[in-house]
This record gives C-alpha cells, sequence and structure tokens, in this order.
C-alpha cells in the first residue's frame, strides 16, 4: 500500500441514512425533487430518475455518493443533484479537505463485494452506519486521490462508450426490422396474420418443491432473462433439484421462445427471451410459459424480434381487454396476433441479424478486456502501484 496512511470512512465523510417518504407523495410528474429508493433506481454513473416525492424524510446533496445498503447491497452512484433518499440507499458526504468525492466513489465500487459481504438478514441483506462507520480506505493526498480520479474516469467513460455502440446494434436490428415489416400491430404493410396459438405450442414450466431431490438440472427462471433477446450460454443459469428427470415437454430445445407469465415486477411480465440449449439439459420455472413454433413458415427470429417491440408486446399485455395485466397465460399468447410476411424477407432480416450479432460479439469481447484492465487498474490504484 506504499506508505498511504489507512483512514476509516467516518474520518473522511459523513453519512445520511435513508428514510422513504409517505407514499402519497410519490409522483412522476416532476412535482418535488427527485426520489430513488435503491439500486434498481441506478443508471450507468448516475442514478435514473423514476419518481419524485413533495414530502421527504432524507436529503442527499449534489455529488453525495449513494450507496445502497438494503437488498442489494454495495452498488454505488452519485447524486447530480439534490434529492430524497429511501431506506434503501444512504448518502456519503466527502469532507473537502480530506477525500475528493470521485475517489471515494471509485474505491467503494472497487470494494463493492466486500461490502456487499457485510450484510445480515434472514428476509433480505442490509447494512446499518455502524457498518459503514468502519469500512477502511487508503488514503494518499489530495492531489493523488485527484490523478486517481482522473485516470479512472477516462477508463470507465471508455467502458460507457463501448456499451453504448452495443446497445445501438441492438437499436439498428429494431429499426431494420420495422423498415422491412412496418409496426406489427398496425401491419401497414397488409402482411397475413395468424393467431401464434395457430403456429405453434405452448407449455407451462415445471413447479417442483425445495425438498425435491436426486436429479439436478438447470432451471431457467425470471431473474435469467434480464434484457436480452436470445441465451445460448447456460453457465449463469443456477440448477435445482428435482425428484426425477424432466419429461421431454418440460425440456427446452433450440430456439424455444420462453415468456414471463407472472412476476411483481410488472415490466417484466410478458417479457420473451429464445433459448439455444443445445445438447445440454434445461428446464424453465413456473413462472414462465414455453412456446414452441411448429409453422415451417415463421421464422423464430423474425418472432422474437417483434414481441420485444413495444407496440406488440403491449398489445400482448392487454389481454386484448384494453388494460394491462398482471400476468399472461397460455390462452393470452395463444390469442396474439402476429404479422406473417413472405419466408424470403423473413430470412433476408435473419441473415442481417446474424451479421450484426456478429460484430456485437466482437464488441462484447473487446468489453470484457476492457473491463478486466478496468479491475487491474483499480487494484494497482488504490493499492499505490500506480501513483506512490
Amino acid at each position: 500500500m506504499g506508505k498511504w496512511e489507512m483512514a476509516r470512512l467516518s474520518d473522511v465523510a459523513l453519512f445520511n441514512m435513508g428514510q422513504s417518504p409517505s407514499s402519497e407523495s410519490y409522483n412522476d410528474e416532476g412535482e418535488g425533487v427527485p426520489f430513488f429508493q435503491g439500486k434498481t433506481d441506478f443508471g450507468l454513473a448516475h442514478p435514473t430518475v423514476r419518481m419524485y416525492c413533495t414530502d421527504p424524510k432524507k436529503m442527499a446533496k449534489k455529488n453525495d455518493i449513494l450507496i445502497s445498503v438494503r437488498a442489494p447491497v454495495g452498488a454505488v452512484n452519485i447524486a447530480t443533484e439534490t434529492c430524497c433518499i429511501g431506506r434503501g440507499l444512504a448518502a456519503i458526504s466527502p469532507q473537502k479537505h480530506k477525500s475528493i468525492h470521485k475517489y471515494l466513489y471509485y474505491y467503494l465500487q472497487y470494494k463493492e463485494n466486500d461490502i456487499a459481504s457485510m450484510g445480515v438478514g434472514s428476509t433480505f441483506k442490509a447494512i446499518s452506519k455502524k457498518d459503514l462507520d468502519v469500512i477502511e480506505l487508503p488514503l494518499p493526498p489530495l492531489p493523488v486521490q485527484q490523478k486517481i480520479a482522473d485516470i479512472l474516469d477516462r477508463a470507465s467513460a471508455l467502458i460507457e462508450k463501448r456499451k453504448a455502440q452495443i446497445a445501438k446494434l441492438d437499436l439498428l436490428v429494431r429499426a431494420k426490422f420495422v423498415a422491412m415489416f412496418g409496426d406489427p400491430v398496425g401491419n401497414p404493410m397488409g402482411w397475413k396474420t395468424s393467431r401464434l396459438g395457430d403456429c405453434g405450442s405452448l407449455k407451462n414450466g415445471m413447479n417442483f418443491s425445495q425438498n425435491d431431490s436426486g436429479y439436478s438440472v438447470r432451471c431457467l427462471g425470471v431473474g435469467d432473462f434480464k434484457n436480452l433477446y436470445t441465451i445460448e450460454s447456460l453457465t449463469s443459469i443456477s440448477k435445482i433439484s428435482l425428484s426425477a428427470k424432466p419429461t421431454n415437454e418440460y425440456l427446452l430445445r433450440d430456439s424455444d421462445i420462453v415468456f414471463v407469465r407472472s412476476n411483481g415486477n410488472k415490466e417484466l411480465v410478458g417479457r420473451s427471451v429464445e433459448m439455444f440449449p443445445g445438447e445440454d439439459e434445461l428446464t424453465f420455472s413456473g413462472f414462465c410459459i414455453r412456446y414452441r413454433n411448429e409453422n415451417p413458415n415463421l421464422l423464430t427470429i423474425y418472432l422474437n424480434n417483434a414481441l420485444h417491440l413495444p407496440a406488440l408486446r403491449a398489445a400482448l399485455l392487454s389481454g386484448g381487454r384494453g388494460a394491462n395485466i398482471q400476468n399472461v397465460n397460455q390462452q393470452t399468447l395463444a390469442s396474439l396476433v402476429i404479422p406473417v410476411p413472405p419466408l424470403s424477407l423473413q430470412t433476408h432480416f435473419a441473415t442481417f441479424v446474424a451479421y450484426v450479432e456478429m460484430q456485437k460479439e466482437r464488441k462484447k469481447k473487446g468489453l470484457e478486456l476492457m473491463e478486466l484492465n478496468y479491475k487491474a487498474l483499480m487494484q494497482r490504484s488504490f493499492r499505490g502501484v500506480l501513483f506512490s
């Protein structure tokens, strides 16, 4: 650690533990101040404003470091303006004569996993002000702190730029779809249409007990969907124990599309992902529905991209009744009307998607290398190797 002194976080910063305001003061119309509840509100470098409140209880100032203190613990962000913080967050205000806010931000980001491991609780993990107090950090002179913050700023900006490039490729595919096929709900090009249920079969996922044992298999759950269009690697999908091997109808095949059937988060309901398990065994949870395309004139890559368009997903969630629903079922999915363009056009679109995916994969590999280098740079910075 070179000759830098070590300090407790409480020696260089003040803490403000969050407290949620009354729900009556919540609004999404911009009245009052921005209100952040936890990690779900965190953007890439700064929190994403989703809600406001008119009766704040605890406040954070501009440039305060926001840290998630419960379910989950450890993620950090920086406030861009005065805001209200709920009980899932704490605000850390560096003392300017001792520490630079960006230095503290990057150090806490570097120690996120260690801080997360401090969480306790049976229902959900949480940390307290006392836990924050005793976090230790190296404390170089302010000019060195600034140098470290500057170099990590530049490295972080390169990573975010690469992520933005990858996101633009997804938008490119969406734009190509609309240009070729039009809005799948309005169907301005007059393609033939079909009900989803007439093109394939549907199956609810497995229900299982925690007491089951004897057969281990990977199980796709709602948490695996994220914002993905496809899943090809199963390494991050957890295993469950069953009393017997699932029957073939509960095992996913390549090009099966799986939907989120129900979830406490309405934004996840109806989300879809195309699966490619290959030869590996993979089942799916009871909160999901599997769709297996059986129409040779309908490509699943076309269908899956159509299902990710906001208009078609809104049509699915309206349930044909004009009001959003809390879950979808086989009947809802089967009755969804989709345009079926000529197979030649779908094939042309699939070729375009394959090209874009190839470009995206190259950028993702570059991103992985950048993130590894970023972690190494943080380690060298905070161990006093980069600047002595």
